[in-house]
């Protein structure tokens, strides 16, 4: 089925075995503020290696997994199979990094990443600056032979487990005034705090604080790329996120729609199992319709990644996927719960979990509003063929 390659199989297949072994923590999770112990959350992270899953993006003269993009999407999916982001365990650093990386930030931050020595996170996004990031009123000011950061950075996802961070910031000052400048931030930091760390609908690990950047000092070795290439990078990193979120909603959407399945084969109401029941039926068959719809959409954009589409294609199909993924995933989410009435309300059942954790999929890496208005530009742009 959609045409993929033994390799691909292969892979496939690890990844959901990682996830299978993955599924058993969740419930020990949800109940323990999503924290498990250091030695199994270490002992997931090199099963992850074990099974060539994690660092499967980057380049495998680095010693990375150096996969194709549908085979990441591969992945993902069964990552996205496990509530409670267990399955994060199977790392994903910046693929875009190594071509733009000088030989001290190879060494410092990229190949420690790919061996799972060094984690990151990224600290772009502002109280006034979500999926505009243009709006950012953070600022990277030259001073000497370094840049002093200033600002205040939202929803910064892993900061209580990484080690850097990518900072991004409007350059103030110099031929490059106003323009986007990233830098890589060691954490931690002098300068470097958290101001709060907000308590999230999930049940995760993961936080995602407000931190702010007072003068950080950082040496002009750490910005990537050049003053000005700010944007591009963001663009970049959008697109693979974009992809990979699309690709985590089909893996929940499939658990989901096995699990409702089941449980409405076996659920019996007056003497007959409620997947007889119509309003039933027509849940089950709509939600495993859509899922079909989405994959399909999901792994083509992948294989037109492969077959070097235009970037500006890239970018608009992205969209499509994430859009369209993250907001089946919900609609299946909720029939979910729906299916396993009083059951669906419980944190120790899936369909809550999910109902919960897929909400924000519609938010993070660009609102669903921000996909549809970057989609529509495309459009006009290029003509709809050249999307679909």
């Amino acid at each position: 089925m959609y045409g993929l390659s033994d390799e691909d199989l292969r892979i496939q297949a690890r990844a959901r075995t990682f996830a299978d072994e993955m599924i058993p923590f969740e419930v020990t999770a949800e109940m323990s503020g999503g924290e498990l112990p250091k030695e199994v959350t270490a002992a997931h992270a090199e099963r992850a290696r074990e099974l060539g899953l994690a660092a499967a993006n980057m380049p495998r003269e680095l010693g990375g997994g150096g996969c194709s993009s549908l085979q990441q999407v591969l992945i993902q999916e069964q990552v996205g199979r496990v509530t409670n982001a267990l399955a994060w365990s199977a790392s994903t650093p910046p693929s875009w990094l190594p071509a733009v990386a000088t030989p001290y930030q190879m060494e410092r931050f990229v190949l420690p990443a790919i061996r799972g020595d060094r984690e990151e996170c990224y600290a772009i996004t502002e109280e006034g600056a979500g999926s505009d990031v243009d709006a950012i009123a953070a600022t990277a000011r030259r001073d000497g032979d370094g840049y002093l950061l200033n600002g205040e950075k939202w929803h910064v996802t892993s900061y209580n487990s990484a080690d850097f961070a990518f900072f991004q910031g409007k350059l103030a000052g110099g031929e490059h005034d106003g323009e986007h400048a990233m830098f890589l931030v060691d954490l931690p930091s002098p300068g470097v705090r958290v101001v709060r760390t907000p308590a999230y609908s999930h049940t995760i690990s993961h936080h995602h604080p407000i931190v702010a950047f007072t003068d950080v000092r950082v040496p002009a070795s750490h910005l990537v790329g050049a003053e000005g290439d700010g944007m591009t990078f963001a663009y970049e990193w959008f697109r693979f996120e974009r992809l990979m979120v699309a690709a985590r909603c089909l893996g929940a959407a499939e658990r989901l729609t096995a699990e409702m399945t089941s449980f409405a084969a076996t659920r019996q109401v007056q003497g007959r199992p409620i997947s007889d029941l119509g309003q039933i039926q027509a849940m089950l068959a709509d939600s495993l319709t859509e899922l079909f719809a989405a994959r399909s959409l999901t792994y083509e954009t992948a294989r037109a990644i492969d077959r070097g589409a235009d970037v500006k294609v890239q970018h608009a199909q992205c969209s499509m996927a994430k859009l369209y993924a993250s907001e089946m995933a919900g609609r299946v989410a909720d029939r979910a719960v729906q299916v396993f009435g009083g059951r669906g309300y419980m944190r120790e059942n899936v369909a809550e979990r999910f109902f919960r954790e897929l909400r924000v999929e519609r938010i993070w890496e660009g609102t669903s509003e921000i996909q549809r208005a970057i989609i529509a530009g495309q459009m006009v742009k290029r003509g709809p063929a050249a999307l679909a």
